[in-house]
């Protein structure tokens, strides 16, 4: 049977074969399964039919465990359910996969196997997820390709149907879900040919339904549980051959030979490994190249990995095979092996195989693993005695379990074709090289694969798209490491010490995006570039992307320009029809964006063609030497200089994967210093900001707005200006009353700078004479020596503005600077500013999302410490789940010490302690609940304990004067031999004040009234973690919550909450949200206690800081919600009018500030004060200027028409209700 071919990824094959068995899919999106179920959706917003002639209903849950009790509940109600998963969310799904086993229930979960967090959280792939759900009861299936996906993925479906064992169908997260190639696709009509109709009768029969009414999940006690749990057995063991069954029935009509496990290699191999997931593929790969040479190696591939048959598994290994490596994508610590290796080496004793068995761990958290691994495995099974318990693609030099790996030679197919292409996240490399590889594969008889690798940051990180096509099949599931043609995108790469044109094969081509003449290229290139050009003989290219984008309109997007170039380039069609190709697939891409983008993308196609520079290469390069060692870090913080030098600097070149595991050693527990971040210097943006100080009024709004804290202002005295760098600016004096002595610089870090623009964009100075402009980053390079030596020479001053003012504040250390949030990232903004109020003494609880990965993504770590104390915020992230359990957790934790050491002050006080230690106890005690004077007073307190403590030496001297005899008469010659005792035994006076004292020091870091500070996105408070948040307000405990409320899952890809407004298109709303947003602040005010206040940074920033304020002084629960434009909004203009788009939608009454202060109430006086003034702004135009908003428009115009209406009509209500609260309580 001719199937057609196309060009897909992993998840969009399972989505595809998936929906055609689906009648309810229940989601909740989660890295990287979320595709899949982004598909469905949009597929049935679009209209697609599955099998039976329906669309599939989709219903997005508020957490993973909530979308499988839905599944649960409509496979009962006789729905055929479906749902996607990975990682954290296939775990909360555990519980009700018990059930839905138990039942008998014909579910499928696809799951994009993730690695699920430990000591640190990792995204992407291991199976680590999977391995947890052994024991639910769900049958196990593997696959190892897109292609499998398509082909086995039916089997999962239509065997679950007949068998009515529930399946989980498993393929490598990031791999083989985001690995494009050109695969066959199932017809739907051949699908519903192979379902087993009289099953899904019996399955619709089955189900619960009042017109024959049953009781399903009752409770059982001890007496009948365990022999009515036996029952299922049946079914269990009816599994392997209803699966054999339906692989065979897809072999007969697409010519496959799919079995429940699969051999390759020498029929007469003596070694042998035993795995599933992606890697077989490689194995696949290293075999052929082994075999060519005569050596007898093979793979056994797992697929139906639960129930696992032990005779299948025997049948399929070579009768010759005398010793056997089971490789496992997961660690089980304390175990005597990883679950795959415990399997086989049972099957095996049970079958009577004397093969020598050992296991080994490969590729965790997405490790790669390459074909050096392979051969190491397949090296070690020659020895007499393998090593188990090993491990690849690693060097442990601290338990010694990683094998040696040799240079490994090429292994991929003749002719393939390897492209590497390094991108700057947000600048639509990877778009357009998707866009790029789907041109090849679908226009051409080529063979492809494409794969892409992504650092941890937001926009502005590093990506690698790694293209591969040829006229052979290619199972290369690794990272290229020699490419054909390689491409820099973003021009600071260079400087960085990427080695980015070492990955290009001799003879290959390099095409560099920058603005450099070829003049200059000989200045800006590094040496050791220039060398491995010139003797390399690389064909060397530059386009200027850059100035390009800027003519055609487009920004930064300077991908379809480099996209055009590759095509011209690389040779693989005629570019005219490349060219048509490239159109068709842009606008494919952005007509969602508007027709105007559309064009201008047309326009950048076209430009890219002609601007290609050649470079010819000098003879000189060949002998070019480097100017010398590498730059080593250097500070005051020894335990941060050393791990930035031997582990950030590393990774931060892409050269992490060669760390040793003894790089880690001190820090087990995932553990890191704060601070990294300023280390990193990534140089990325096109543009930064220059200060004009003879225009400058000096508000600091355009430090109160960075995201990044890469502009800040000092004021300096005489001595530090006079020191400061000659190219540090000053305006002509410092205004305010008592400053008259200092000078007033702002500093600007431009290779910490992301280009974003809002500080030039909230100038409030006038256009012609304007304090900031954006310039290109390289003219600017003299004021990075400016910022550096304020930054770490310059002390505050005290001035006359307050550090709860606008202005005040940005005196303040920011203690979270250099993130890796997006360029314009509002919720940055909010994040800095509040440790610019209360750094010094916070605690932090992440929830995972967008804040934690630019808050938190090892190693840099962006948070730091106050460079006068030493004190900063300890950040910590533990699920998306329970991050308001978490914290309020560390608040009880840190109130729990402190009465204890509250009882040993008072203690203290009512001892003989000396007047010094009882007045500092005493103002210590006064100050406890008061966060904001209780710092200086638990410093006089420890001042106090030091100084107070009696030694030894000191109370021998004391109780051999004549006061001391006086005073203790008979009992001064044994308290005199107890202090020798004491000196002796080196310890200081043990009497009760000195006891208690002690006591105290030993915990002080205690003594400080912490600030708990709770962070989280719209996704955690409004959906999965509303409940926890709801417990933590409700406990009246003394925590604050910032909400950074984007109205979408920014960090998944852009999915709708129950903070996405009425209208908005997202995921999972791909015909707009049909429901208004959940009134979160509402709810929280309805306890009466709670602290509320809703914050626009850009519409009213003294209101910000003033609710901030207000929030962390209530003596109780507090949440600040803070409207924060993301990028998925599509804001006209870019983020860098963030802020001007805040101050829109409050104008058009789309956002609403207000404060509800609990206090104010007990005071006699109105609790709400609303903030925001009736609208002034059209709702409808302010909507309709968003991408999220316009997209309805163009594909749904009525619809649209109608939910805007509606939309309009609830944001006036939401105001007016607000109007009728605050008379309500002012006449309370």
């Amino acid at each position: 049977m001719a199937r057609k071919k196309i060009s897909m990824d992993g998840n969009t094959a399972a989505a595809h074969v998936s929906y055609a068995f689906t009648e309810v899919a229940a989601i909740y999106p989660i890295t990287p399964s979320s595709p899949m179920a982004e598909m469905t959706d949009s597929w049935s917003a679009t209209g697609l039919k599955n099998i039976f002639g329906e669309r599939v209903k989709v219903m997005e849950m508020q957490s993973e465990a909530g979308a499988a009790g839905a599944v649960h509940g409509s496979l009962a109600a006789g729905a055929l359910t479906t749902t996607y998963t990975a990682s954290q969310g296939l775990l909360l799904m555990i519980p009700n996969m018990y059930k839905i086993a138990g039942e008998l229930l014909p579910c499928v979960i696809h799951v994009s196997a993730r690695c699920v967090a430990s000591h640190a959280l990792n995204i992407f792939g291991d199976h680590s997820d999977v391995y947890a759900c052994r024991q639910t009861g769900f049958a196990m299936l593997a696959e190892s390709n897109p292609q499998e996906i398509m082909d086995l993925g039916a089997v999962a479906h239509l065997s679950a149907i007949k068998g009515r064992v529930p399946f989980l169908n498993f393929f490598d997260g990031f791999r083989t879900s985001h690995e494009i190639q050109k695969i066959e696709v199932w017809d739907y009509d051949e699908l519903a040919s192979m379902i087993d109709k009289d099953a899904l009768a019996a399955f619709r029969a089955h189900a619960l339904n009042p017109n024959h009414p049953a009781l399903r999940g009752s409770a059982e006690n001890g007496d009948i549980f365990f022999q009515h749990r036996e029952a299922c057995n049946p079914y269990y063991d009816a599994v392997p051959a209803i699966v054999e069954d339906y692989m065979n029935k897809v072999n007969e009509k697409i010519g496959t030979n799919y079995k429940l496990f699969n051999y390759y290699g020498a029929p007469d191999a003596d070694r042998v490994i035993i795995a599933m997931g992606s890697v077989c593929d490689t194995i696949e790969e290293v075999i052929d190249y082994l075999t060519a040479k005569g050596e007898k190696v093979g793979l056994v591939k797992v697929r139906l990995y639960r129930p696992f048959v032990a005779e299948k598994l025997i049948e399929a290994i070579p009768k010759t095979a005398k010793k056997i490596a089971v490789l496992d994508r997961t660690k089980e610590p304390g175990a005597l092996g990883e679950p795959l290796y415990l399997d086989v080496v049972t099957a095996l004793a049970q079958g009577g195989v004397g093969a020598k068995v050992v296991g080994g761990r490969y590729g965790l958290g997405s490790k790669d693993t390459t074909p050096a691994s392979i051969f190491a495995v397949y090296e070690n099974l020659t020895k007499d005695a393998p090593k188990n318990g090993f491990t690849i693609g690693i060097v442990d030099d601290v338990t010694g379990h990683s094998l040696e790996e040799k240079h490994a030679p090429d292994t991929a197919p003749k002719g393939t074709i390897s492209c590497k292409f390094w991108g700057l996240g947000g600048d639509g490399t990877v778009g357009a090289n998707k866009n790029s590889i789907k041109i090849i594969g679908d226009h051409t008889d080529k063979y492809i694969q494409a794969y892409f690798q992504y650092d941890s940051k937001k926009t502005g990180g590093v990506t690698i798209s790694h293209l591969r096509f040829g006229d052979s099949p290619i199972k290369s599931t690794y990272y290229i490491t020699k490419a054909d043609f390689v491409a820099c995108h973003n021009p600071s790469y260079m400087l960085k010490g990427y080695k980015i044109v070492n990955d290009v094969k001799p003879g290959g081509t390099f095409l560099l995006n920058c603005q450099w003449t070829p003049e200059e290229l000989d200045r800006h290139l590094p040496a050791e570039v220039k060398s491995y050009i010139a003797n390399n003989d690389i064909k060397f290219y530059t386009v200027n992307a850059i100035d390009k984008a800027r003519e055609i309109g487009m920004g930064k997007r300077t991908n379809t320009i480099l996209q055009s170039a590759f095509f011209a380039l690389a040779n693989i069609m005629p570019i005219a029809e490349a060219v048509d190709y490239m159109k068709y697939m842009a606008k494919k891409s952005y007509l969602k964006k508007g027709e105007a983008v559309v064009e201008m993308n047309y326009k950048a196609i076209e430009a890219g063609v002609d601007a290609i520079v050649k470079i010819d290469v000098p003879a000189s390069w060949k002998t070019a030497k480097s100017d010398g060692a590498e730059a080593k870090a250097e500070g005051t913080r020894p335990e941060l200089v050393k791990f930035v030098n031997e582990i950030v600097f590393p990774v931060a070149k892409m050269q992490g994967d060669s760390l040793p595991v003894s790089a880690f050693r001190d820090m087990p527990d995932g553990q890191f210093p704060q601070g990294a971040a300023a280390y990193e210097k990534r140089g990325v943006a096109v543009d930064v900001p220059v200060w004009h100080p003879e225009n400058c009024i000096q508000c600091n709004q355009c430090s109160y707005v960075c995201p990044h804290a890469t502009i800040r202002p000092f004021a300096m005295n005489a001595e530090e200006a006079a020191k400061a760098p000659a190219s540090t600016k000053f305006t002509a004096k410092m205004v305010g009353k008592g400053c008259e002595d200092y000078k007033f610089s702002i500093v600007i870090s431009p290779l910490d700078c992301m280009g974003c623009g809002l500080c030039v964009n909230v100038c409030p100075t006038k256009p012609e004479k304007r304090a900031l402009e954006m310039a290109p980053q390289e003219s600017q390079a003299d004021q990075q020596a400016a910022f550096d030596y304020a930054v770490a020479h310059v002390t505050k001053k005290p001035t006359p503005f307050a550090d709860t003012t606008v202005k005040g504040s940005q005196f303040n250390q920011p203690l979270l600077e250099f993130s890796g949030s997006c360029a314009g990232c509002a919720e940055t903004s909010y994040a800095r500013l509040i440790t610019q109020l209360f750094g010094e003494r916070m605690y932090i609880s992440n929830a995972t999302g967008c804040s934690s990965i630019w808050g938190g993504s090892a190693p840099s770590t962006p948070y730091t410490v106050n460079r006068e104390s030493g004190c900063g915020p300890a950040w910590a992230n533990s699920l998306f789940e329970d991050n308001a359990e978490h914290g309020l957790g560390i608040a009880l934790g840190q109130k729990t010490i402190r009465e204890k050491l509250k009882a040993k002050v008072e203690a203290l006080i009512a001892s003989h302690a000396t007047a010094e230690i009882k007045a500092a106890g005493q103002e210590w005690l006064d100050t406890y609940n008061d966060g904001k004077t209780n710092t200086n007073a638990a410093k006089k307190l420890i001042a106090a304990l030091e100084d107070g403590i009696l030694t030894a030496e000191e109370g021998i001297a004391f109780f051999s004067s004549d006061e001391a005899k006086a005073k203790f008469g008979d009992k001064c010659p044994e308290i005199l031999a107890h202090m020798k005792e004491l000196k002796a035994a080196g310890k200081n006076c043990d009497c009760e004040a000195c006891t208690l004292a002690s006591e105290i020091l030993a915990e002080k870091d205690y003594l400080s009234k912490k600030s708990i500070w709770i962070f989280g996105g719209d996704g955690w408070a409004y959906d999965i973690g509303f409940g926890g948040l709801d417990h933590v307000i409700a406990s009246g405990e003394d925590v604050n919550i910032m909400v950074f409320d984007t109205e979408v899952y920014s960090n998944t890809g852009g999915q709708a909450s129950k903070a996405s407004q009425l209208g908005q298109v997202a995921q999972f709303a791909a015909a707009g949200k049909a429901t208004k947003k959940k009134d979160l602040a509402n709810i929280a005010m309805s306890y009466g206690y709670v602290y509320v206040a809703q914050i626009a940074m850009g519409a009213d920033m003294n209101q910000t800081i003033k609710a901030l304020a207000e929030a962390e002084a209530y003596p109780g629960p507090s949440i600040v919600i803070g409207y924060a434009p993301c990028e998925m909004h599509g804001v006209k203009g870019g983020m860098g009018n963030c802020q001007a788009e805040m101050k829109r939608a409050v104008e058009a009454g789309y956002w609403q500030m207000f404060r509800f202060n609990p206090e104010r109430k007990a005071a006699g006086e109105n609790p709400l004060t609303i903030d925001s003034k009736a609208p002034t702004a059209s709702y409808i135009d302010f909507i309709k200027s968003e991408t999220r908003y316009s997209r309805l428009v163009q594909s749904f115009p009525d619809r649209a028409e109608t939910l805007f209406a509606e939309a309009e009509k609830q944001a006036k209500a939401k105001y007016e209700k607000l109007l009728k609260l605050s008379e309500l309580y002012a006449n309370d």
